[in-house]
């Protein structure tokens, strides 16, 4: 089958509230060519049920949006014929090379940074990994990493130094994506914009317009 082709520039990572698959669907059909369950605290049932219920809506309006699920290996793993395609997996959980011998080859895997030194460490796992996210990108209250916020300066040198795509995570906005393109990342993960937006749709293809512009601009200005 082959692993499936991923798009990372409008990357929406679910938040808490009682429409989540209804977002879910919205962002999609908006062109978010990633959506990660992310519910906590959620029991695994919970999740499991949600992940499935979520793959399902997303992939009736847009086929080719990856559905993963946050740090639980085992709830993907059961998932994997139900249309979840990988995992997402902080510092502290599962192994990323245990993540891979358990979900195969064919599977996305995701691992967080925000850090040089942590970027640095992910590299040793290029072969294992499809992309890093790092963050955050500015403080937000939808998690507490530790680490300092990276703004828009702090990415140029981490994208030098990663050799996966990366993907800017924390408080960003529709008002970021051309501003964090023209930083070099490879995509923005969005929790809140598309949770809260009047219209998740039109958020999620304003998202990746502005994206596009911004490495139109980008790749102008390069020698």
């Amino acid at each position: 089958m082959g692993k499936p082709e991923l798009d990372l520039r409008c990357y929406f990572v679910t938040g808490q509230g009682d429409d989540i698959v209804e977002r879910a669907r919205a962002a999609a059909a908006g062109g978010a060519g990633v959506v990660q369950v992310r519910s906590k605290p959620i029991s695994a049932r919970d999740l499991y049920n949600l992940a499935r219920d979520v793959a399902e809506a997303v992939h009736e309006v847009n086929p080719k949006t990856q559905v993963l699920i946050d740090d639980r290996v085992d709830v993907a793993l059961a998932l994997r014929d139900h249309g979840i395609a990988g995992v997402h997996v902080g510092q502290d959980d599962l192994d990323v090379k245990v993540a891979r011998d358990l979900l195969g080859p064919d599977a996305i895997i995701g691992l967080t940074t925000g850090t040089m030194e942590l970027v640095q460490a992910a590299n040793a796992y290029k072969d294992v990994i499809d992309y890093i996210g790092c963050g955050p990108f500015r403080d937000t209250p939808t998690k507490d990493s530790g680490r300092p916020p990276l703004g828009f300066g702090g990415y140029p040198p981490l994208v030098a130094a990663a050799q996966v795509p990366l993907v800017a995570i924390g408080d960003v906005t529709v008002d970021d994506a051309y501003h964090l393109a023209l930083a070099g990342v490879d995509g923005l993960a969005i929790v809140r914009g598309i949770m809260h937006a009047d219209n998740s749709q039109d958020y999620c293809e304003r998202v990746v317009a502005e994206f596009e512009r911004g490495q139109t601009d980008r790749a102008k200005a390069l020698p």
